[in-house]
């Protein structure tokens, strides 16, 4: 029998958890800002300014030539151990280094956590709004999640108690990014991190703790971590995405002693280990406290670019009834339109103009505000960011209703 005799029909059938799994909203977008002459402020992307190309091209030929056979082998799953010590060292709270696992991105923890902790119909609470990714890696564990009502400091803690539940409809965890959040750019404030860690600890409710963000700080740090006030009642997430650059895919998950063999075990099934090489040129990389003379300089050119487009806002935005917020770090800011429009519908607008943002409704568990929108402001320079502002103000201003 050939090949061309054989019946043609597809007998494939997809698990049901397929069927919920979609693409990314913002994946979709970036296609359209690929067309030339886009200004796009869209991306999540940090900036290939920042990603420090020669510390690199050095600390991979070191590792080459002192450890190569090492680094180009199959490795332990937990991660290189030097580099699990050097982020148990640099985290502001006591950590043993056998808690740290090493991750293929801070998007796998958020993968290998819905492994270990969801079962179907698990009720799951994130913010309103919350990032996009973590509903995408939550989703084929089929919960169901509820959405906490939140405002400028972060999630409500009166909302949070009425939406807990209880018995088997217990929500099994609240996922939230206290720090520069995606897709708002907001910080939980002082006051509310200590009232979420007491009011998660006497609801005996863990939280899983998200910042990629964290080190992308203005003028001022941000307040101490959630997991640094109650450490066994915490997951703990971390990148070198924002810091070193994305494309070494490097996270990291820091996790009680009650979880982290549960999440080990999700790891081997996923893909053994992180690469090794990525790990030992991270570890080459950092040290001499390399982050402490490179981080700044990603905060001053972030910190550049946001004023530039808060500016371009002020300026632009006069009358037209739009309402925006001044983040103290990251890479976002978050923007309402007049009453009536529509984000979605004002994006292909927009791109008539050669300008590119994300809808704010696909960062929405439920109940979508569809007057929402996200601006990044890292990988455009100033010049452009001004002229994508006016561009926006002109398409806002002529689909005001």
């Amino acid at each position: 029998m050939k090949l061309n005799d054989l019946p043609q029909t597809s007998t494939w059938t997809l698990a049901r958890r397929a069927e919920r799994m979609n693409p990314s909203v913002i994946r979709e977008i970036l296609k359209v800002t690929e067309k030339p002459g886009i200004i796009s402020l869209a991306g999540g992307l940090p900036s290939p300014k920042t990603f420090p190309v020669s510390a690199f091209a050095e600390a991979s030929a070191a590792v080459l030539a002192n450890d190569g056979p090492a680094a180009l082998q199959y490795a332990a799953s937990e991660g290189y151990a030097p580099l699990r010590q050097a982020i148990a060292d640099f985290l502001p709270w006591d950590v043993d280094a056998d808690q740290v696992l090493i991750t293929t991105g801070s998007q796998q923890a958020l993968d290998l956590i819905a492994k270990v902790l969801i079962d179907t119909d698990s009720r799951v609470l994130v913010e309103t709004p919350t990032y996009l990714g973590a509903l995408q890696a939550f989703t084929p564990m089929e919960p169901a999640v509820v959405s906490v009502a939140s405002d400028d400091e972060g999630v409500l803690i009166d909302d949070l108690k009425a939406k807990v539940g209880t018995g088997a409809n217990k929500a099994r965890f609240l996922y939230v990014l206290p720090n520069f959040q995606n897709p708002t750019g907001r910080t939980m404030s002082e006051a509310r991190r200590a009232a979420l860690v007491q009011a998660a600890a006497e609801l005996n409710l863990p939280l899983v703790e998200d910042n990629p963000y964290g080190d992308l700080w203005f003028d001022n740090p941000p307040p101490a971590p959630l997991t640094a006030r109650n450490p066994e009642g915490c997951i703990y997430m971390g990148s070198f995405s924002k810091v070193l650059a994305p494309g070494l895919r490097l996270g990291f998950v820091v996790a009680p002693k009650a979880v982290y063999p549960k999440l080990l075990q999700a790891k081997q099934a996923a893909d053994l280990h992180t690469p090794g090489f990525n790990q030992r040129v991270v570890a080459e990389v950092m040290k001499g406290n390399f982050l402490d003379r490179h981080v700044p300089t990603i905060r001053a050119l972030y910190k550049q670019q946001c004023e530039a487009m808060l500016a371009a806002l002020d300026k632009e935005m006069q009358g037209l009834g739009v309402q925006w917020n001044r983040p103290d770090g990251g890479m976002f800011l978050w923007v309402r339109l007049p009453e009536g429009m529509s984000a979605v519908e004002l994006l292909p607008k927009a791109v008539e103009r050669n300008v590119a943002f994300v809808p704010g409704a696909a960062f929405y568990a439920d109940n979508a505000d569809p007057r929402t929108l996200r601006l990044s402001f890292v990988t455009s320079t100033v010049e452009q960011i001004a002229t994508g502002i006016a561009a926006l103000a002109a398409a806002i201003r002529d689909g005001t209703p």
